[in-house]
C-alpha cells in the first residue's frame, strides 16, 4: 500500500512540477537552449524523489509520462493565454 501511495506521488509531483516549465519552455525557439533547459531541468528533482521513495527502475516510465504530461499542459496553457495571429 505504501508503495502504491509513494508512486502516485511521484506521478503527481512530476506532473506539478512540469506544468509551469512546459509553460516557460514555450516562450523559447525549439531546441534552443532554453527550450531544453525548461525540458530537462525536472529530471533531477524526479530522480531524487524516486530514489528517496525506493521506488525501483519499473517507476522510470510512469514518470517520464508524467514529466511530459505536465509539459504538455504547461504548453496549451501558454498557447491559450497567448495566441498567435494568423494573417
Amino acid at each position: 500500500m505504501e508503495t502504491v501511495l509513494y508512486a502516485a506521488a511521484l506521478v503527481v509531483l512530476a506532473t506539478l512540477i512540469n506544468i509551469p516549465l512546459g509553460y516557460q519552455r514555450q516562450s523559447y525557439p525549439k531546441f534552443s537552449f532554453g527550450w531544453y533547459f525548461y525540458v530537462h531541468i525536472s529530471i533531477p528533482a524526479i530522480i531524487y524523489f524516486r530514489i528517496k521513495t525506493g521506488l525501483g527502475w519499473g517507476f522510470i516510465p510512469f514518470s517520464i509520462s508524467s514529466a511530459v504530461l505536465g509539459q504538455i499542459i504547461g504548453g496549451r496553457m501558454y498557447r491559450k493565454r497567448h495566441p498567435v495571429d494568423e494573417q
